[in-house]
């Protein structure tokens, strides 16, 4: 690989990190807002907003998991936790802080958005743990056993698995600790793991356009990856 490509290969790579980050703490700060979407008619499904960006984290990790390898993805979950942490500190400090008389955000107002953000992220990042290293391990296997080919099939089965044990986690830890009510724990679940694998399906074309272009330009085979090191 020419140094150029390489210094692209890596921007695309940080980039991506970026994404990835980005999508993780947006889903942290806006999971207290719930919304309902029936696209079929007969399943109305009720789920939090904040699971709308957290789908992309696994389609980012797959990505990279393909191009750029096993441990460049771990690397990025694990930049994920610490900027998971760093928000929640900075938010426990933001919700400290007593605001003014003319602040246009009042303490309560600001402590209903944000305060028990705190413990959806503990939950989060624990769910986030065991769904993002078991994706990609399980993606990697798969990888192994199929010599590269099938990009379809570890893409589906890394992320369907991962995601249910992701909502189950998230869900179950919230129930737990009072955020949401266990009343709502069935549909939740249920809702949240069917969204997520119907996105999980309707990105795999997206995944295949996109490692098609990296293989392009990069001139990679099948199964072969970028070394950055």
């Amino acid at each position: 690989m020419t140094t150029q490509n390489k210094i692209l290969a890596q921007n695309i790579y940080l980039i991506l990190a970026g994404m990835f980050i980005a999508a993780l703490v947006a889903s942290n700060l806006i999971f207290q807002k719930f919304f309902f979407w029936n696209p079929f008619g007969w399943f109305r499904f009720e789920i939090s907003v904040g699971i709308i960006p957290y789908p992309i984290t696994f389609l980012i990790t797959d990505i990279i998991s393909e191009i750029y390898g096993k441990k460049k993805a771990n690397q990025v979950v694990v930049a994920g936790i610490v900027a998971s942490v760093f928000s929640m500190g900075i938010i426990y400090i933001a919700d400290y802080v007593p605001a003014t008389g003319w602040s246009p955000v009042t303490n309560d107002i600001f402590s209903d958005v944000f305060g028990r953000t705190i413990l959806a992220v503990s939950a989060s990042m624990i769910a986030y743990l065991f769904a993002q290293f078991i994706d990609i391990r399980i993606f990697h296997y798969w990888k192994i056993k199929t010599k590269g080919k099938h990009l379809w099939l570890r893409n589906n089965f890394s992320t369907f698995t991962s995601q249910f044990i992701d909502t189950f986690t998230v869900v179950t830890l919230l129930c737990y600790f009072d955020v949401i009510s266990w009343n709502n724990y069935g549909i939740l679940l249920l809702s949240g793991f069917l969204f997520k694998v119907i996105i999980a399906a309707l990105d795999t074309p997206i995944l295949y356009a996109l490692v098609y272009a990296f293989r392009q330009k990069f001139g990679l085979k099948a199964g072969e990856e970028i070394d950055l090191s």
